[in-house]
């Protein structure tokens, strides 16, 4: 029977190494974040090689992640792992669906699934904010080509009806992205009439003028 002070030693050295990976985690998984979010505000100021280079940095830091916690699965697990997977999801669905490039999977980002899936529901969040920064400058087909994306992810994420404790809570995150789809559609749409409007006032406008050229 072994004794006790080999036991405790045998715990001593588990709960180290434990620590010392959750410590060099919760560091990297900060960078990924702070990566991400450097990316995704690269995206929306049209700074496309910013956006690729923050993201570079956040793919090495996952890959490095995935390899450094293979011995660890409750720190892979833990909380704030999943939210910085989560980020770096959300970073390279945005700039995929802004650039209208292809869309990358979990398994090309090399993340799990519910991870992947809340990525995908805040994406909506930075469709709409784009939207609404293209129209500030008027209507154009651009908001209705992302206002399509953001009505796709809806459409994917309302089928995924499973337990929280396997989605990650991914309900009440469909639910945030159905009302910004909503808002988002009253806002286009809201867009498009004026747009219509100002148009038809432009040409009443002009055919007055041209109107009162001919009687002078």
């Amino acid at each position: 029977m072994a004794s006790l002070d080999s036991i405790a030693s045998k715990a001593h050295k588990d709960f180290e190494a434990l620590t010392a990976a959750r410590e060099q985690a919760l560091a990297q998984t900060r960078r990924v974040i702070q990566h991400s979010a450097r990316a995704i505000r690269a995206i929306h100021r049209e700074e496309a090689d910013t956006a690729a280079e923050e993201l570079a940095a956040a793919s090495k830091l996952v890959l490095q992640l995935n390899q450094d916690l293979k011995p660890f699965p409750q720190l892979y697990s833990a909380g704030y792992t999943q939210d910085a997977m989560k980020e770096y999801a959300e970073a390279n669905l945005v700039r995929a669906m802004v650039t209208n490039g292809k869309v990358p999977t979990a398994e090309d980002l090399g993340i799990e699934t519910a991870a992947y899936l809340k990525g995908l529901s805040e994406t909506v969040g930075e469709l709409r904010r784009r939207c609404l920064d293209i129209m500030r400058h008027g209507h154009s087909d651009e908001t209705e080509r992302l206002l399509h994306h953001m009505d796709e992810i809806y459409s994917l994420l309302v089928t995924m009806d499973y337990a929280d404790a396997v989605t990650g809570g991914l309900r009440r995150l469909t639910d945030v992205c159905r009302s910004l789809v909503e808002r988002t559609r009253g806002d286009v749409t809201l867009s498009l009439r004026q747009q219509r409007l100002e148009q038809n006032l432009m040409k009443a406008e002009k055919r007055f003028a041209d109107s009162a050229d001919t009687k002078s």
